[in-house]
């Protein structure tokens, strides 16, 4: 007999399913815990229940059709089979499976349920978007029908169709596998092969998937306003022509096959169905494929541009609309690509604030001049924004300095997660300056951290670069745990601090120290004495993964920037809505069309995964505290219906734009990844007319970035900077990008800038387009240009030789001049000493093709125009190095040997206009020079 069990193995069993039941459920409490630390936990109730009241429905539903099929067929099947020899082979199965017929049934039930249930959690967003849907206020010129039904309803409905349709085929498949096994169907009987209980179900079964399928070529018509084609997306001629109708028609025959399927249930033939079935394959094939074929290639292609330029003016408005591009202003900029003295004097705002620091150069700068110590870093990329200064609107490189617990030379567990948990520290340089050194000027750095912006909250629990957890606060005592930041002063040569704001998931008692042990497998959770009732733990705490997480509904820009609003370091982060739902409108994968060299070759910035999207708003600026975890989610696109239909799914989770405080709406700016986006469609979409659209002379595309090389090279990134427009009266902080034809040339077609600044003229898009006629040099012919200057390209041999290398910046175009003028700093950085970091020491400026080369911006622009570009650097911090006479004079000579090489270069070629223009510069460097030496 066996033995009972003893009470400590039933100890051991109840533990090890309490300890199973706690690890499984472990993870599911965490999330929650860290829902209700940030105050969103109606997102997380809202997900959650919808995937389970989906799990369930769809579960039980998949079920109960295709187990309910398989009981009737059970029950109705015959108690008589006539003898054969494949009988007898079923007889065999039969005796097999009736032993364990309840317990398999009872399985196929659960299976049924789980995977049916698991499929259809998938679904919660497309189902909150159906139950939430709101109208767009814009109807489909083709079928009359509001946008919010292609976008909101449409995939729903489609979804559910192709589940009703499976699952019946799952059931139809099951019910004949029962007959078969039971009887019911009899192959090898000459006469009444299928039984009447067999027949009638598979008749209804069969008529009820062609029924669902007459539905879904219903909907089907609707579909083809979001159908890819070669040409356009949406209908085209042959579709409104041929496969509209023709899906008309097939939807009607499906609906009389249907019918042949239920009559057989009275009648005892299945060659009426068979027929029908028939009858709606060869419809399919000639009606819907034959048919649209031969009209398109008899009616259509003869004169395509024609036939399609409605469908064509469809796909122009809809993509126009869909992107947020149909306001966008379009100017004829006649660049003149000839240089004369004082040329500038009317964009001296432009000129002050042309941006010298690369924020994609001097990672490394700020990490030797500012990082102090090795547990410190700055991200590969850095960002730029603005901040007012003395009164004045000043570009600005920022940057938080972050904790780098891999430069800690002393690593363990204590100092990993309860000692290093913190950042500490804002750092902003201006944009436009360096010291003599070529050195960035610093507005705010150091530690503890200098005014120039004021005073504000310096630590940064929340970041981009943190540990995956930390254990930080509780009872405050004279000799805190965390680490804050060093100090001479102090006698063991640091400050420490302990956490009080209101930031992170309270610990607890013994089972959340548990849980967490759990979680992160890690006993000393449990074990130290350093953690106790008042500590609270980090986690989840990367600002962009922390608004994805509370706004799952978002696709969050890849590039989350510091600024210093109302007295703390907030970390903004800008987030879109979209749709792939939008008829007519031009899909764009967006992976794709986000990536550049930056995206490529910079760590710093996430490149957007490659989901297909035909619709695009920023509907969100969202904030996250770099010392508390604080997320709040604006609503900036108060217009968008696709915002509004989460607001309605996840209520009292987005904040009304009335409550974004000035100090953060001076630091909104325009997004990256949607500019990116919008450039790309504008490559193409600046195109307003069918016939110039059919044409495809006039497209464009974004240059390559000329300061990456090889297999790395992509795009060139859009720049922040300030700027003043032609024709405007004041400067703005603009993001801006250039335009080349599409095809093998490089010279300039257009320049875009977008709006930058809170005001009236946010997002405000205006492209300057180059007459055709006109050969202004693109960023690609430019920085070849450069280098194929010989003084150009001997300084910087020089500059690479001898332990030190170059490094290009950024290469800015800013329409100045009344053409344009492209401006690239130089930086140099020794290669023998790993410490090293990139200084400016040159410019390279191009207007036309005048090159200026110099250790000042002045200098350069000087070269350019005569001597006298027409601004001063008097009261404009544009220059890298101080302009004393000495300088003055070496620059203005420097300028007249070179006038004086480049006449007498024209005038051997014969060209005398460019002649007359070099003896123009010549004059005016000689002028500059004899006024810097009378200086002296």
């Amino acid at each position: 007999m066996m033995k009972k069990p003893s009470p400590l193995a039933i100890t051991l069993i109840i533990l090890a399913v309490i300890a199973g039941a706690l690890v499984a459920l472990s993870g599911f409490y965490v999330d929650w815990l860290w829902f209700n630390s940030v105050g969103f936990t109606g997102v997380w109730s809202t997900v959650l229940t919808t995937k389970v009241a989906l799990f369930v429905i769809a579960g039980l539903l998949t079920s109960f059709i295709i187990s309910l099929n398989v009981y009737i067929a059970f029950r109705r099947r015959p108690f008589y089979v006539p003898t054969s020899i494949e009988a007898d082979n079923l007889e065999r199965y039969r005796a097999t499976i009736d032993p364990i017929r309840k317990l398999a049934f009872a399985g196929i039930v659960l299976v049924l349920f789980y995977f049916g249930g698991t499929s259809a959690t998938n679904l919660w967003s497309s189902w909150l978007l159906f139950r939430n849907s709101t109208e767009f206020g814009v109807q489909d010129p083709q079928f009359g029908l509001d946008i919010s039904f292609f976008a909101f309803r449409l995939p729903f409905w489609q979804t559910l169709i192709g589940w009703g349709i499976s699952t019946l085929i799952l059931a139809t498949l099951a019910s004949a596998a029962v007959h078969y096994l039971y009887g019911g169907i009899r192959p090898q009987v000459p006469q009444e092969r299928t039984t009447v209980a067999a027949r009638v179900q598979l008749s209804v079964l069969l008529g009820l998937i062609v029924l669902l399928k007459a539905v879904a070529y219903y909907f089907d018509r609707f579909a083809l306003a979001l159908k890819e084609s070669r040409l356009i997306t949406g209908l085209t001629y042959t579709d409104v022509n041929a496969t509209l109708p023709a899906k008309s028609i097939l939807a009607a025959i499906a609906v009389i096959c249907s019918l042949l399927f239920f009559a057989n249930i009275v009648r005892k033939s299945w060659l009426l169905p068979a027929a029908g079935t028939a009858l709606m394959v060869g419809a399919s094939v000639l009606i819907a494929g034959v048919y649209p074929g031969a009209v398109q290639q008899f009616q259509v292609k003869p004169s395509e541009s024609s036939k399609e330029a409605p469908y064509i003016q469809r796909n122009i408005d809809a993509t126009r609309d869909a992107y947020g591009i149909a306001g966008v202003e379009m100017k004829d900029y006649q660049a003149t690509v000839s240089t004369n003295s004082g040329q500038l004097a009317n964009d001296a705002a432009t000129i002050a604030n042309i941006r010298l620091m690369d924020p994609n150069v001097l990672s490394a700068t700020f990490r030797q001049l500012q990082q102090i110590k090795p547990y410190y870093s700055f991200p590969e990329s850095l960002d730029i924004d603005r901040y007012t200064v003395n009164g004045v609107q000043r570009d600005a490189v920022v940057a938080v300095r972050e904790l780098n617990i891999e430069g800690n030379p002393s690593r363990n567990w204590i100092n990993d997660h309860l000692v290093y948990t913190h950042g500490f520290g804002f750092v902003s340089a201006f944009g436009n300056t360096v010291d003599a050194d070529g050195k960035p000027n610093f507005l705010v750095g150091d530690l503890p951290p200098t005014t120039g912006l004021g005073k504000f909250q310096p630590r940064v629990y929340f970041g981009e670069n943190v540990p995956d957890y930390s254990i930080i606060g509780g009872p405050k005592t004279d000799t805190p745990v965390e680490f804050d930041y060093p100090d001479d002063a102090s006698a063991n040569g640091q400050k420490n601090y302990t956490y009080t704001g209101k930031g992170g998931v309270p610990m607890g008692g013994l089972f959340k120290k548990l849980l967490f042990a759990i979680q992160y497998q890690e006993q000393r959770i449990v074990l130290s004495s350093l953690i106790n009732s008042e500590s609270k733990i980090l986690y989840n705490r990367a600002p962009r993964d922390r608004v994805a997480k509370v706004a799952p509904w978002l696709t969050i820009d890849g590039d989350p920037y510091p600024a210093i609003v109302d007295g703390k370091i907030q970390w903004i982060i800008d987030g879109y809505t979209t749709s792939s739902g939008y008829p007519y409108s031009q899909t764009t994968a967006l992976g794709t069309a986000t990536t550049d060299a930056l995206t490529t070759n910079s760590g710093a910035v996430t490149a957007q995964r490659n989901q297909n999207i035909n619709y695009i708003r920023n509907s969100v600026k969202a904030t996250v505290d770099a010392y508390d975890g604080t997320v709040v989610l604006y609503q900036w696109d108060e217009k968008d219906p696709v915002l509004k239909t989460w607001m309605k799914a996840f209520p009292n989770t987005v904040t009304p734009k009335s409550e974004m405080s000035k100090e953060l709406l001076e630091h909104i700016r325009y997004p990256e990844d949607m500019f990116r986006v919008q450039r790309d469609v504008l490559s193409s979409y600046h195109v307003q007319t069918a016939a110039a659209f059919y044409g495809g002379q006039d497209f464009w595309r974004v240059p390559r970035d000329p300061s990456t090389f090889g297999a790395n090279a992509g795009a060139q990134p859009p720049y922040y900077m300030t700027l003043e427009m032609p024709g405007s009266d004041k400067p703005t902080f603009t993001l801006t990008t250039p335009f080349v034809p599409r095809g093998g040339r490089e010279n300039l077609s257009a320049f875009a800038v977008v709006d930058s600044n809170n005001g009236p003229n946010y997002g405000k898009i205006t492209v300057l387009q180059l007459p055709r006629s006109t050969n202004v040099a693109g960023p690609s012919q430019v920085a070849s240009n450069f280098e194929a200057k010989p003084e150009v390209a001997n300084s910087l041999s020089l500059l690479r030789q001898g332990g030190s290398d170059v490094v290009l910046g950024n290469l800015l175009t800013l329409p100045v001049g009344g053409g344009l003028l492209y401006v690239q700093p130089v930086y140099v950085r020794a290669t023998s000493n790993t410490a090293a970091y990139p200084l400016l020491q040159k410019v390279l400026v191009s207007f036309g093709d005048v090159i200026g080369f110099d250790s000042s911006l002045k200098g350069a622009l000087d070269q350019v125009f005569g001597g006298n570009s027409g601004t001063s650097s008097s009261g404009a911090p544009v220059t890298s190095t101080t302009n004393n006479a000495s300088d003055d004079l070496k620059s203005a000579l420097q300028n007249a040997r070179q006038a004086l090489a480049d006449g007498n270069a024209a005038l051997a070629k014969g060209d005398f206009a460019a002649y007359g223009r070099a003896q123009d510069r010549l004059k005016a460097a000689l002028a500059a020079a004899i006024a810097a030496e009378g200086r002296k």
